[in-house]
């Protein structure tokens, strides 16, 4: 029997692998290890694991992560370009101490969405993703608050980030003092799920297929077929 042919493009594959091979080491050195704790970073290397093992749990995980946060980055992005202030999620992308090469691969964020979509359309989402994202968004959560610098820490590059995953608040510069800080964290863990993780599911699965099982499950019965 031939080997089933591959569901992706090898281009797309090298292209994302190129892109990686740039942005890691350069992230690395601009904005530390911490840096890839952010849960964009995290989909964007669960993107890369789905398109070289075209496995679609991986990809389903980060759909359900990071589509509606992307799509408020893209929006926040293209108010900051017309003079609209949003959130204020893009304003480092207009930082004038950061240089464009730096800020150019932060351009990831406009295009990962709509890969992810690609992925999920190609290889079909996995409904395993809403607990998987959940555990492990909980658990970066978890580990930038207990782990990590907070908001209003004066580091000695500014580059280096604080208040990952907004744990501490939406102000970088300083912790929400609106809320005891266990308890926002707990009510932030809660507004993920609800708000982002659990409507994207639910619109994911409506929408795309469930994965084609491996090709091994169903040899396996055609065999015992004839036998």
């Amino acid at each position: 029997m031939a080997p089933a042919s591959p569901r992706l493009p090898l281009a797309l594959k090298l292209l994302l692998t190129a892109f990686l091979a740039v942005m890691v080491p350069v992230y690395y050195q601009n904005y530390g290890p911490t840096n890839f704790l952010y849960f964009c970073d995290i989909a964007l290397l669960l993107c890369f694991i789905s398109l070289w093992t075209e496995r679609a749990l991986p990809a389903s995980m980060a759909a359900v992560g990071i589509l509606l946060p992307q799509a408020l980055w893209c929006l926040d992005f293209l108010g900051e370009l017309v003079g609209v202030h949003l959130v204020g999620l893009t304003a480092y992308m207009f930082d004038p101490n950061r240089s464009l090469f730096l800020r150019g691969l932060s351009f990831f964020h406009g295009w990962l969405p709509f890969l992810l979509v690609f992925l999920v359309k190609r290889l079909g989402y996995d409904r395993r993703a809403l607990g998987a994202w959940t555990g492990l968004g909980w658990a970066l959560c978890l580990g930038a608050y207990f782990f990590l610098p907070p908001a209003g820490t004066v580091m000695a590059d500014p580059k280096i980030p604080v208040n990952i995953n907004y744990v501490f608040g939406f102000d970088d510069a300083k912790a929400q003092t609106w809320l005891p800080g266990p308890v926002y964290l707990l009510g932030w863990m809660a507004t993920l799920f609800v708000v982002c993780y659990l409507p994207t599911h639910l619109l994911l699965r409506k929408v795309f297929r469930q994965p084609a099982p491996p090709a091994s499950a169903t040899v396996a019965p055609a065999a015992a077929e004839l036998a």
